[in-house]
């Protein structure tokens, strides 16, 4: 089920109401499994029980005046074929997106997150193609000018983007026009020890492992990046660390525009990396040291220009000065039920 009330979950319209208005957050990320979009037909149609409940939560979104991103959240995979490459056709991942496209596309406070954090995937620029054929689309579908996130493989690791040829062949995808006008690289980045978001210690230096490189290689090619899932335990090490990061992505906000901390919505307080905020019997929010100093406090303590949409450059032109979330933005995002494929509890 989605976090709302009114489908015995717990309340994530409150949450995001709280996070936007009292700490200035602009955006949140909203993941869904494709099985459940599709009542587990690949290539089926939206079921329309399932649809109403995952737009119910994209419309308490939009309702707090931020964007939302409609995260297909599936590794690539539906089961464990890989899109394209033995698993479903391209046809049947751009159906998916056709339809959510065509049911968005009048909605330009809705971004295009085309999948969670493909891996082992074998032919990067045959993941391409698959891209492509979403992006193709969803352009056709009548969502012209909203955001689309293109995902690398090896987990879109910022660490790994440009290593793993995931930049470089995903630097091929196009609009109906050929432009690559609001086509953004999406990239994850953890902290812990072997990066994989699983420890509550941030010992990783996330400036000198990861960002710096890519901020290089993105810039050279007038490209920008969205770092769309990044965390850390609520312990000192990650308040360190991450509010480090964050203060790198705001002095390099010319390629990065802005970040996304992992995670509330259903998570409880046994959840590693939790951010969930607790509302106490007062009424009043409380909220955890790392969403309060970092993920929030680094994008309302930055200089921010506040949230628009400006058009993002296309490859062959000037970058934007002004990145469409302002300096330094800061989401947060909901979370999908964890297991091989994400569904809602």
């Amino acid at each position: 089920m989605p976090p709302l009330k009114q489908y015995g979950g717990a309340d994530g319209a409150a949450q995001m109401h709280h996070l936007s208005a009292d700490l200035g957050l602009n955006l949140f990320r909203l993941p869904v499994g494709w099985q459940y979009l599709t009542n587990s037909v690949v290539g089926g149609t939206l079921d329309e029980t399932a649809f109403e409940k995952y737009d119910a939560l994209v419309q308490a979104c939009l309702k707090t005046g931020a964007s939302c991103i409609i995260d297909i959240h599936n590794y690539a995979r539906w089961n464990k074929g890989i899109i394209g490459q033995g698993g479903p056709t391209d046809d049947q991942f751009a159906n998916l997106w056709a339809q959510l496209g065509k049911a968005y596309a009048a909605n330009e406070k809705v971004i295009f997150g085309l999948m969670n954090e493909p891996h082992e995937v074998p032919d990067i620029n045959r993941w391409a193609v698959s891209v492509q054929a979403a992006v193709t689309a969803i352009r056709k579908a009548g969502a012209t000018t909203q955001m689309i996130t293109l995902p690398g493989n090896v987990y879109t690791s910022a660490g790994s983007f440009v290593s793993s040829k995931s930049g470089e062949a995903l630097s091929t995808v196009k609009n109906l026009d050929g432009s690559t006008t609001n086509l953004i690289f999406e990239v994850h980045q953890y902290l812990d020890k072997d990066f994989s978001g699983t420890h509550s210690a941030c010992d990783i230096d996330g400036v000198k492992e990861s960002f710096t490189g890519l901020a290089t290689w993105a810039r050279a090619q007038k490209r920008q990046v969205l770092v769309a899932e990044i965390g850390g335990g609520n312990e000192q090490s990650c308040v360190t660390n991450l509010c480090s990061a964050f203060d790198y992505l705001n002095a390099n906000s010319d390629v990065y525009l802005g970040w996304a901390g992992w995670s509330a919505g259903s998570f409880d307080g046994t959840y590693v990396l939790k951010q969930t905020p607790k509302l106490g019997i007062n009424g009043k929010w409380t909220d955890t040291e790392t969403m309060r100093q970092c993920i929030a406090g680094k994008f309302k303590n930055g200089t921010a220009t506040g949230f628009g949409f400006e058009p993002i450059s296309d490859a062959n032109s000037t970058l934007s000065s002004n990145s469409p979330f302002g300096t330094g933005t800061a989401f947060s995002r909901l979370k999908p039920i964890r297991g091989t494929e994400p569904y809602w509890r």
